[in-house]
């Protein structure tokens, strides 16, 4: 008999596992592919090792800070800031036509080019910073609010409005067009008031060194181990049942699979009100350079590009949006070592439905054209890249739908939040980007959260 049973083998289910084995708990973490970190892993491509998911980490702190999500997220898992070896970003920005907003860790910078950009907004800017929701604040009735309402409240300049919500919906926008002003607090200081870092050794070292933690605690790491069905009796969970018909009995389950997906793993009688699977998908391009990006010019870390005024962010009804993506590359952050290979990942929003549709052929053929376009429209916003490729790869919708179980190929999950964790089921949780919290330190974070509230209670 387990105490808890985690399924899925990401960032939330990983923390969460080692949070309750922190405190001696028999937990097992169950994952239906052969490799961990769930959306934010790593895998090998002709001879080459590629990160996906990981553009970089929100939620930046230097070493030594105290204070912050990152310093928490550290001391509840017990690991050393130097076991990440975080490098601060070089420097970032949002383009919009005619405008480009330069950001990096260091808000003042933000402040002083929406200063110089918007005239007079800048005192609205830090009316925004001072009406943000907190972490603990989600699920209240004031942070689940339309962030749009509540920004056009207050920024009263709609180019800079729809500046602001670029990122902040590339980098955890659920939902079509808005997100509750809760999510957009969190994500708004993530990225704007403390800012973005990258390990050093790229995703593989956060992940495996999460691994590693957890299995030396004692906790049991299940890959290729899919779950059929969470069998319920008298409204909690009895056991849960893998693909090859074993049985594993449990006084608790906490999955990271998603709301909708955890509720059809129960079996239960169709809700009328039930969650919706959300829209929200992307492409994403990898491009690996003969030469590192700042030699001919591309300094920055992240470029948020949108070709119009307006931000239109919604599922396109082509394979692929054009009109606006985000352009990284891994080098350019300020590494004490050097950072391998030169690399630029251009993402886009996608079409799950248009995409799945596709027969092999077609699939890999989308994949050769639609690669091309978005160098073309990446190179609107950055120094031209393209004759210093000398290997790419590319992953669709269907890939993250693959590889992490999201109905629709949906990023970020559902656009309905569960806060507090909870399911009609008293023995089952929540935890990772259905529970509310997105990025890398969000999700390490759900997770620990999750287990902290109701498992090391019960």
């Amino acid at each position: 008999m387990y105490d808890t049973i985690i399924i899925g083998a990401g960032m939330s289910g990983l923390a969460a596992g080692i949070r309750l084995a922190h405190f001696d708990r028999r937990v097992c973490i169950l994952e239906r592919h052969h490799a961990i970190g769930g959306l934010n892993s790593f895998y090998r491509h002709r001879g080459r090792r590629f990160d996906v998911g990981l553009h970089a980490v929100t939620n930046y702190a230097p070493k030594g800070t105290r204070q912050g999500p990152l310093a928490r997220l550290l001391r509840q898992l017990r690991v050393a800031w130097d076991e990440w070896s975080l490098a601060p970003q070089c420097g970032s920005a949002i383009v919009f036509p005619g405008v480009t907003l330069e950001f990096s860790n260091h808000f003042e910078q933000f402040a002083a080019n929406v200063a110089r950009h918007f005239p007079g907004q800048e005192p609205k800017l830090r009316r925004l910073v001072d009406a943000l929701a907190t972490y603990e604040q989600l699920g209240e009735q004031a942070a689940c609010e339309s962030a749009r309402r509540v920004v056009s409240s207050i920024i009263d300049e709609p180019l800079l409005r729809e500046m602001l919500f670029c990122p902040v919906l590339f980098y955890g926008g659920a939902r079509e067009h808005d997100i509750d002003f809760g999510q957009f607090s969190v994500l708004f200081r993530s990225i704007f008031l403390e800012g973005l870092g990258r390990p050093t050794a790229g995703i593989r070292a956060i992940v495996k060194k999460l691994a590693q933690r957890f299995q030396a605690l004692g906790g049991e790491l299940r890959l290729k181990a899919r779950v059929q069905r969470i069998a319920v009796k008298e409204g909690r969970v009895h056991h849960v049942e893998l693909e090859d018909g074993t049985e594993l009995p449990t006084r608790n389950v906490l999955s990271s699979a998603g709301w909708p997906e955890t509720m059809r793993l129960c079996s239960l009688p169709a809700d009328p009100a039930a969650v919706e699977p959300g829209q929200i998908s992307f492409v994403e391009s990898i491009s690996v350079l003969d030469a590192q990006p700042a030699s001919f010019g591309y300094d920055r870390t992240m470029v948020f590009f949108n070709e119009t005024d307006t931000f239109d962010y919604r599922q396109p009804e082509d394979l692929v949006d054009l009109r606006s993506g985000l352009i990284c590359s891994p080098n350019n952050f300020v590494y004490t070592e050097p950072s391998g290979e030169g690399m630029v990942r251009i993402s886009a929003l996608a079409n799950f439905r248009r995409w799945a549709a596709l027969d092999p052929e077609q699939y890999r053929l989308n994949k050769l054209h639609w690669y091309d376009r978005l160098a073309e429209a990446a190179v609107r916003h950055v120094p031209d890249f393209r004759s210093r490729v000398i290997d790419t790869d590319m992953f669709t919708p269907t890939t993250i739908r693959r590889f992490t179980g999201r109905d629709n190929g949906a990023i970020y999950g559902a656009p309905t939040k569960h806060y507090d964790g909870r399911t009609p089921i008293d023995n089952l949780y929540i935890c990772g980007t259905d529970q509310g919290l997105v990025g890398i330190v969000g999700t390490l974070i759900s997770g620990i959260a999750i287990a902290n509230r109701y498992l090391l209670r019960n």
